[in-house]
């Protein structure tokens, strides 16, 4: 049975982009309450932290099957907030383990968190709204990324807390919400491989996956049509830099721009490797730093 159950928690991993890792990240677990249930978060503050000085808040979500130093680790976050100043945290999705093998509830997607209808937008709202209490958040800097099954619910969290975050960065994840009405325009940045296999570039049933949950993802086309008209973006030529092709547009409500990656898998591009037959990151350019660049050139005023 113990054979059986590791058997399946791999084949898993290897769908949903993610394996639980332990080193690397000294920050604690910590927990919220929400809803009447525990959630738990790692939060990282740069030893540059002045209180009295305005900081950027970017929240990072796992993949499906991950943790919250899954994603620490796949993305360099932790290194990039030291480096720019700005604070980081981590959230844990929900499963019947407390710190592994956990989903987010994305619309479409996944696992147990879809299968328990769990309320992840209250979560990471409450989240925020602690940690304003306890840091000097700026409001106008306060961003997410997510990969996989977490980009899936980072165009969620732009669907449906616009007025919390500013800029956004969906990485491997298609845009599966059935209604989507922010209130807000936010920025948005898009990074996705066209070989990726477990989240289809061009859309449709996934071709690698075992989430019990069958379903169909939206192309990256049809994301980036919905943000660039809700963002008021006039169409942009493409430029191609080696393997990478950008489309950066002009808009006049909020910035967009596309990171289309030939020959790239399922991956956090520039990052690490979620586990050990994980597709291999390109190194043609790191989506932690574009993002945090296009947010900084994008920040509601």
């Amino acid at each position: 049975m113990l054979v059986r159950f590791f058997f399946l928690g791999l084949v898993f991993l290897n769908s949903a982009c993610a394996l639980l890792v332990r080193k690397g990240s000294q920050e604690e677990i910590k927990q919220i309450t929400v809803q009447g249930q525990v959630r738990r978060y790692i939060l990282h503050v740069p030893a540059s932290y002045d209180a009295q000085k305005k900081t950027a808040l970017v929240v990072v979500l796992h993949g499906g099957g991950g943790n919250g130093r899954n994603a620490e680790k796949m993305s360099g976050f932790s290194a990039k907030a030291d480096k720019e100043g700005f604070i980081v945290v981590y959230p844990y999705g929900s499963g019947r383990l407390d710190e592994r093998l956990l989903t987010w509830n994305a619309g479409n997607c996944c696992g147990y968190a879809l299968d328990k209808n769990v309320d992840d937008v209250a979560f990471i709202r409450e989240l925020v709204v602690l940690l304003k209490r306890q840091y000097s958040i700026d409001d106008k800097q306060i961003f997410a990324t997510g990969m996989s099954n977490g980009g899936m619910m980072t165009h969620r969290l732009a669907c449906e807390l616009s007025d919390v975050f500013s800029g956004v960065a969906p990485v491997s994840g298609a845009m599966n919400v059935p209604v989507c009405n922010p209130a807000r325009a936010v920025s948005m940045v898009i990074f996705h491989g066209k070989k990726d296999e477990h989240v289809l570039f061009e859309g449709g049933v996934p071709k690698k996956s075992v989430d019990s949950h069958p379903r169909v993802d939206k192309s990256v086309a049809a994301a980036v049509e919905f943000w660039k008209n809700r963002n008021g973006c006039a169409q942009s030529p493409t430029e191609s830099h080696g393997k990478i092709q950008i489309e950066d547009f002009s808009c006049a409500q909020a910035g967009l721009a596309v990171y289309a990656i030939e020959d790239e898998g399922h991956t956090w591009p520039g990052g690490e490797k979620g586990y050990f037959a994980a597709d291999e990151p390109t190194r043609e350019l790191s989506a932690t730093d574009v993002m945090w660049d296009f947010w900084q050139k994008n920040s509601r005023p």
